[in-house]
Parts: C-alpha cells; structure tokens; sequence
C-alpha cells in the first residue's frame, strides 16, 4: 500500500454516505476539503469532533471549504450516530459521514493503523486543495481531540500563501505579518509587496498581511 504524502494527487472514489452516494471529485468540485477519519461510530471523542465541525459550518463556507468525513460502520449507524452528535452537541449534522465497511476508502488515504486494530481508521485530517492536491495530513492519537481551530487556521495560511506568494510565521493567525519568501530577490520586494517590509535577517523579512 503506498504511502500518501503532501503534493500527491488525493485518490479519486466513489462511496455511500448520509448525503447519498458520491464521485469524491464531483463532490468537491471547485472547494477545498477536509476529509478526516473515524475509528468507529458511537466514539465519545469523535462525537464532540463532528459537532464541533458540524458548529463551524459557516466558517468553512466562507472559506471555500467542504468538510467531510468516513467511518468504517455503516449507513444506519451513520444516520443514528448523527442523531446523537445533535442531541448531544447541540447542532445538526451538515456535511457527509462515508461509510467504508470494506475498508476501501480507508486503503487508498492510508489511514489503517498498523499497531492497532484492523479494522479502526486511523483519526487522520486531509486538506485538499482545488487541484485535488493533498495539503497537509494531521493523524491523532485516539485519546486526543482534534484542533478544528488549527485547521481553520492552515487553511487560512495555505489559501494566503497561495494567492499572495508569501510564508507565515510560527503561531501565526490571519491578519498577523507575514514572511516573504528566500526566492523573492531583494530588488523585486518592493513590486510585490507594495506594503513594504522588514529585514530582520537577509533570510527572514517580513511585511504586512497582504489580505487586510
């Protein structure tokens, strides 16, 4: 099984899900996607993980982004599960849990543990841009909820990156300043990055958030 690394093409495969059955690239369309993973349905973790992804749906549509997720239980366990997340955390499940009862999906993204059980997807994050390119891969422990404010915030820095050409620093939140890169000669900072910057080394320069 090959690995899946950042820059490869994320895999193509049609699946059924609680939004009824999906081609993943003409599901994605034109967005961003966060694909994550699940050991199981009816986990205590991953129930406060949907509903907290299910919460930032507004977020996510202002940033061009489809959430999705996979279990490797099935639809009606889906469907029942997703009742629970509503009751419990207090808003309605609003984007797809696939079902991979035969571990397909969960083969080709690499997400089955090999020190634990087979049969248990490992809690990966996949962003994926546009291009259907792999961004970033974030696997979590089962005892550790994941962050969903970190993902907003890398997709915040991929999505700057991309359009501005630019670098973010450690701890970096959107409109902080932002790092230009080394390829940008000196002589063309000025052009690019008309907010002008900072030199703190000839390696490290700065200027101001672009977007703001």
């Amino acid at each position: 099984m090959a690995h899946l690394r950042l820059g490869d093409s994320a895999p193509n495969f049609d699946a059924s899900t609680t939004d009824g059955d999906i081609n993943f690239y003409d599901w994605a369309g034109d967005n961003w996607v966060v694909f994550f993973s699940h050991p199981a349905d009816f986990t205590p973790v991953c129930t406060t993980e949907l509903g907290r992804a299910a919460a930032l749906n507004g977020e996510f549509q202002k940033r061009n982004v489809k959430p999705i997720c996979i279990s490797v239980d099935s639809l009606d366990d889906h469907h029942a599960w997703a009742k629970d997340i509503g009751e419990t955390q207090g808003t309605d499940l609003n984007f797809p849990i696939i079902a991979d009862p035969n571990k397909e999906v969960a083969n080709l993204y690499d997400m089955l543990h090999p020190n634990a059980s087979t049969t248990a997807t490992v809690r990966s994050v996949y962003i994926i841009d546009p291009k259907k390119k792999v961004r970033l891969i974030l696997t979590y422990p089962a005892s550790c909820g994941r962050n969903f404010d970190e993902i907003i915030r890398v997709i915040d820095a991929l999505q700057l990156s991309d359009e501005y050409n630019i670098a973010t620093p450690v701890d970096w939140k959107d409109g902080d300043d932002v790092i230009i890169p080394t390829s940008v000669k000196t002589e063309d900072i000025a052009a690019k990055y008309p907010k002008g910057h900072t030199e703190i080394k000839p390696y490290l320069r700065t200027t101001p958030a672009p977007n703001k």
